[in-house]
């Protein structure tokens, strides 16, 4: 730090406050000392929540331009959460937002923490200090490699496809809890070929022939089977309910800032539509 003329009146005092010599004086220049050194890092912290409480307080002044900070799971980020963004932008384009992409027990600790003040979950989190509502719920295909005996099939059993190896999520992640449950569900303990992170991987993975997995639809398909020969076929399954819920968590009993509860408010209104129109 470079200082014009003397040191400034200001830093004396704040010295003589803290009681230690907090910078180092060489020329016309300023260093920290290890004691101002210590004294920034809290300094820091002070000024961190002070600037905190300003955007709350230009959030109760100015709703529409808060800043919303939001958790969601991986696999909504290609095709719920853009649409929802961006219709509640068409409408406050002064809002802003903070995102955060995690697996179930990620989103569950964000909320605990306090980073996030809302999260879309796959699934009830069913922990008592956080509240829940649905969303929607959404169908799950067994998709099956484009040579596979069951390809050509405009339907499935799961109990099928017992002796096969499912590509599963990582554990953590809501939809291998829900895979796992189905495979429970008809009647066996599935075999697991593969893990991944990303429902995307999973996809490539069935399609060159390495196992089979129970997945939502791709973005862009129109119909359950595959029209490419190359890609994976989707197949409706019709033993068990292979469906999940979607839905969005908060603390209970928190008060939101006003810009978090009028994007709550746009998401349970406009996330049933965005299915219907996918």
């Amino acid at each position: 730090m470079v200082v014009p003329g003397s040191v400034p009146r200001e830093l004396s005092r704040l010295e003589d406050e803290v009681g230690a010599e907090l910078f180092q004086r060489v020329g016309r220049t300023l260093r920290l000392t290890p004691a101002g050194q210590h004294f920034k890092k809290h300094v820091d912290v002070v000024l961190h929540h002070y600037d905190l409480g300003l955007c709350a307080v230009a959030e109760s002044v100015d709703p529409e331009k808060g800043l919303i900070p939001l958790a969601f799971l991986h696999t909504l980020g290609t095709w719920l959460v853009p649409p929802l963004l961006g219709s509640f932008r068409d409408q406050y384009p002064r809002a802003r937002f903070e995102l955060h992409q995690h697996h179930e027990s990620g989103l569950v600790q964000k909320l605990l923490d306090g980073t996030v003040d809302l999260a879309i979950t796959g699934g009830d989190p069913d922990t008592p200090t956080i509240s829940w509502q649905r969303l929607l719920v959404q169908s799950l295909w067994l998709a099956v490699p484009p040579r596979h005996r069951l390809a050509c099939r405009k339907q499935v059993r799961l109990a099928e496809v017992a002796d096969k190896p499912f590509i599963l999520l990582q554990p953590g992640y809501g939809l291998r809890d829900t895979t796992e449950r189905l495979c429970r569900e008809a009647g066996f303990t599935h075999h697991v070929g593969f893990e991944g992170e990303e429902v995307e991987t999973l996809r490539g993975l069935v399609t060159a022939g390495l196992g089979v997995s129970l997945l939502p639809l791709p973005q862009m398909a129109t119909q359950p089977s595959s029209t490419a020969e190359s890609a994976a076929t989707y197949l409706p399954v019709t033993d068990v309910d292979c469906t999940r819920d979607i839905g969005i968590a908060r603390l209970t009993g928190r008060t939101l800032p006003p810009a978090s509860e009028r994007f709550l408010r746009h998401v349970l209104s406009s996330a049933p539509r965005i299915l219907q129109d996918k």
